[in-house]
């Protein structure tokens, strides 16, 4: 299922292979909007390498209870000839410029965090 121009339901799928809920694809499609804005303002690729999550999987690689990526509001994110930091500021750039939703924003070493979740309040973190 088509959710924007370059985002396909199955890149948000949990990595353990389990059913998304129903009820998240509304919340996978408003991220996805968020993620092209992103690709287009970059004009890259972005690769989704964890979207939805369900609460057995997300258990399982420890993390926390009350995670977006259960909610279908996240997705930890590499963009391809741009570093994890590179994607982080863009995204806060996109935001600044009203262009992406605030919600939160976190580094690791190997990809960006993004969410739209708690309702447009500003988090920022490093893993």
């Amino acid at each position: 299922m088509k959710l924007t121009e370059n985002f396909y339901l199955n890149e948000f799928a949990c990595n353990d292979g389990s059913q998304t809920p129903l009820q998240v694809y509304y919340r996978l499609q408003k991220l996805a909007i968020q993620l092209q804005v992103l690709r287009d303002y970059l004009n890259a690729p972005i690769t989704v390498n964890s979207g939805y999550r369900s609460p057995e999987y997300n258990k399982k690689i420890g993390g926390v209870a009350n995670s977006q990526h259960i909610l279908g509001n996240a997705a930890d994110i590499t963009v391809k000839g741009y570093t994890p930091k590179n994607v982080y500021l863009a995204i806060e750039h996109l935001i600044k410029e009203g262009k992406m939703l605030q919600g939160g924003l976190g580094l690791y070493d190997g990809f960006c965090h993004y969410d739209i979740g708690y309702n447009g309040k500003k988090r920022r973190w490093n893993g």
